[in-house]
């Protein structure tokens, strides 16, 4: 049975390579509670590239937000102090070799939808990458 009541988290990370795995727990952990548990193989994988992205590609703070819609979708956010606009996935597999290249690949692949928009939070210019995954 799916949660009918929407919510959202957002949880403030700083420039630091460790802050992934503490994203990734932590999505993990609210999924869990809120029984999507099927969800978060997936889910991980997603804001796992997202937050890499946001921590590897810019210098000040980041935060993952994740918002469930109520109706069956989740939403997984990577806000980061850069405004620029995110390398747009590529349409071909980088060479197996390649240590990156492939995050918004991977996340064109698994998410039903992506997409980028600007925006500020606490007062620092940025943007937010994010996807969406339904749970039906």
């Amino acid at each position: 049975m799916l949660e009918t009541e929407p919510w959202d988290y957002t949880l403030s990370i700083p420039s630091d390579p460790r802050a992934v795995t503490v994203s990734r727990r932590t999505l993990r952990l609210i999924l869990t509670v809120h029984g999507l548990i099927r969800l978060v193989d997936v889910a991980e994988l997603l804001a796992t590239e997202l937050v890499s992205n946001a921590v590897r590609h810019t210098k000040g703070p980041a935060a993952l937000r994740v918002h469930w819609s109520g109706t069956g979708v989740l939403r997984i956010g990577a806000w980061d102090a850069d405004p620029s606009p995110p390398e747009p996935p590529q349409t071909f597999a980088p060479p197996l070799d390649r240590e990156n290249g492939r995050g918004l690949t991977l996340v064109r692949a698994c998410a039903d939808v992506w997409g980028w928009q600007p925006l500020s939070r606490e007062g620092s210019r940025g943007k937010l990458v994010w996807c969406e995954l339904g749970a039906a």
